[in-house]
């Protein structure tokens, strides 16, 4: 095990809090609603471990996983995992690739950022990597568009190591005191020149793509490259405390606030009954589902076409469809999906929906 710490100097000093000092949601990687493995990442999105995005643009393609490669006695159970399968070793101008979780404003107050007594933060993971080197952690304020970013270096190849660097406080520029996104944690694994042709943000400034990510190596270049981390925690002050392992509940209710998901996939066989509610004439229905947390925001709905794989009950019978669904009315946790184009009901007739095919499921996305 190799440990590395990078300090800039820091304002001031903060008493970490006694629970829930980590920032980061799920920096343990135990929550993965999505899936624990999605293949062919070329671009953004929430793929596998909830709170974490890919940032894709143009460099190599990805599979990314929830992975059991853990480092060894420090009571973690799972890890991101970013494998590479199509490698792209000269990236374009304005290619990247990052890992990055979103904080919203209203859980960043007690950093003080924009005023006098401006907090330092420190980061702290464990990564582990086929490719060795420099690399590049960056925050993001993205209320008023300022960075600051540290190098550190993976020493060893494919060998878990621990990091731990420290942020200067930033005395320009107040978080948003509300549910959104204010600050991005960034796990830089490549980029091109427009994002690493100036000099390195080791002090907080104005965003200037150029200095972001400079010195970054990249893990895109090679088939044989993969890419893990865990243990990730943002937290008050100028030195890292140990883990703050949560209860799986806990940690998915923190989650569940950005994402639900359900599905015919989370279950075991046959049928999966997720709402009830009435047909609205002979061709539409109304039904509710409730999220098992207030979400962020009123969500979108995704729900993927599945051939029959949703069943929708009338007196006696039922039909199958492809799809679940839109959104109707509804707030952040009584939600209400409305569905058309069916067949043979009754108004005012109660139903219920189910799940009947894998892959079969209604997806409500809050995520910042």
């Amino acid at each position: 095990m190799a440990i590395d710490k990078v300090t800039s100097a820091g304002l001031a000093t903060s008493t970490n809090q006694p629970n829930f000092r980590n920032i980061i949601i799920n920096g343990d990687m135990s929550i993965a609603q999505r899936a624990t493995s999605t293949a062919s990442i070329t671009s953004n999105g929430y793929h596998t471990v909830d709170r974490f995005q890919t940032v894709a643009s143009s460099l190599g393609t990805w599979t990314q996983s929830q992975s059991t490669d853990v480092p060894t006695g420090q009571g973690f159970a799972t890890s991101l995992k970013m494998d590479c399968t199509t490698a792209d070793a000269s990236p374009g101008a304005s290619d990247e690739l990052q890992i990055r979780q979103k904080i919203e404003g209203q859980n960043l107050q007690y950093l003080k950022k924009g005023t006098s007594s401006a907090e330092s933060t420190t980061v702290s993971f464990w990564i582990k990597a086929t490719k060795t080197g420099t690399n590049i952690v960056e925050l993001f304020d993205n209320d008023n568009s300022r960075q600051i970013s540290q190098a550190y270096t993976i020493s060893s190849a494919d060998t878990w190591e621990k990091k731990t660097l420290t942020f200067a406080g930033d005395t320009t520029g107040a978080f948003g005191n509300d549910n959104n996104s204010s600050l991005f944690l960034v796990f830089w694994l490549g980029c091109g020149s427009n994002f690493n042709s100036g000099t390195l943000s080791t002090s907080w400034e104005s965003g200037s793509n150029a200095n972001k990510a400079v010195g970054q190596v990249n893990h895109a270049d090679s088939t044989s490259n993969d890419w893990y981390v865990t243990g990730v925690q943002l937290e008050a002050g100028t030195s890292a405390s140990d883990f703050e392992f949560l209860p799986f509940d806990v940690n998915q209710q923190r989650c569940q606030r950005y994402f639900v998901q359900y599905g015919r996939d989370l279950n075991g066989a046959g049928d999966i009954n997720v709402g009830i509610g009435q047909w609205y004439s002979a061709s539409e229905i109304v039904y509710n589902i409730y999220s098992p947390v207030r979400m962020r925001v009123k969500p979108t709905i995704t729900s993927p076409t599945v051939s029959g794989g949703y069943r929708f009950h009338k007196a006696g019978s039922y039909t199958d469809v492809n799809t679940g669904g839109v959104m109707t009315n509804c707030d952040n946790q009584a939600l209400s999906v409305y569905k058309s184009g069916l067949s043979g009901g009754t108004g005012g007739q109660a139903t219920f929906v189910a799940f009947i095919v894998a892959g079969a499921k209604v997806q409500f996305s809050a995520e910042l």
